[in-house]
């Protein structure tokens, strides 16, 4: 509520993912009988008030402080680092709210959420240390991904979108050309704008939520496998509608980045909703 507008920003400087992780939470306690007492409400109160304050100390120079911080240590990307300290906080006040909540067994009722956010903050520190292709292993899927994007753009420009004589798309190695209506746009993709955090991520929330719903290791398995290809063609569906943003829409950076900086959140979210809420589904109907 105090800050709106930067639910709308890049995914290392924005606050999507705090929403996502509520949506999470609220999914998962959604029907939870619990009483709490008075002294656990005010406690909840407490720790919701120290976390806001954290928030909106950021920009009064608490952000100046931790950026100091991050200096001594070495980091390459402060917005990264910094919206980690707030993915952290988040952490610890997700923690302390749900045990006050249902108790000491609460990671058995929601533990997607905190994940979530945990896994948020391990991502965030990696791009802080590791920043753009430093870090090889999670680099290595990104040129994959631009040659499948290549390969629909040009089989849309031939078959379903007419782009003239050009060439709408080339890929090399993380480098991505494109030229459509509005003059050419060249990209160059890292791991994080590739959706590499959202495949890890997915991956830490979908086994949490299997281990919970206590199904044979033969359908965890498959549930898994086919829900990770899923979150990789999310990926793929995501860097192609970027590229199609470029080449039909507009070839302005700063228009384009207004796309960017939610795409690929509004189309992780439905997708593991709809696709947890499917392998829930499919599980009560093997056993009714």
């Amino acid at each position: 509520m105090l800050f709106p507008q930067s639910f709308l920003l890049s995914w290392n400087i924005g606050h999507a993912g705090f929403a996502f992780a509520a949506a999470f939470i609220l999914a998962e306690i959604a029907g939870t009988n619990f009483r709490v007492s008075a002294v656990r409400v005010l406690l909840i109160a407490l720790f919701s008030g120290l976390t806001i304050s954290y928030l909106i100390a950021l920009p009064l120079g608490l952000d100046r402080l931790i950026t100091s911080i991050g200096h001594s240590y070495k980091v390459a990307i402060v917005n990264s680092w910094i919206l980690m300290s707030e993915y952290f906080a988040a952490t610890i006040y997700t923690v302390a709210s749900l045990f006050l909540l249902l108790g000491k067994n609460w990671y058995k009722i929601a533990s997607a959420g905190l994940v979530y956010l945990a896994g948020n903050t391990v991502i965030l520190s990696l791009d802080s240390f590791f920043p753009y292709d430093s870090l090889g292993p999670l680099q290595m899927i990104v040129p994959a991904y631009l040659q499948f994007d290549q390969f629909i753009l040009r089989f849309i420009g031939n078959h379903v979108v007419y782009l003239g004589n050009d060439v709408p798309a080339s890929a090399s190695g993380n480098l991505l050309a494109l030229k459509g209506y509005h003059g050419p746009f060249y990209l160059q993709v890292f791991w994080p704008s590739a959706g590499v955090q959202s495949v890890i991520i997915y991956s830490l929330v979908m086994l949490s939520i299997l281990f919970r719903i206590r199904i044979p290791v033969s359908h965890m398995l498959i549930y898994f496998v086919v829900g990770l290809l899923g979150t990789a063609s999310v990926n793929i569906l995501r860097i192609v509608s970027l590229s199609l943003v470029a080449i039909t829409v507009t070839s302005n950076v700063k228009e384009w980045e207004a796309f960017h900086s939610f795409a690929g959140e509004i189309m992780f979210l439905p997708w593991i909703g709809i696709y947890l809420a499917a392998v829930i589904s499919l599980e009560n109907k093997s056993r009714d």
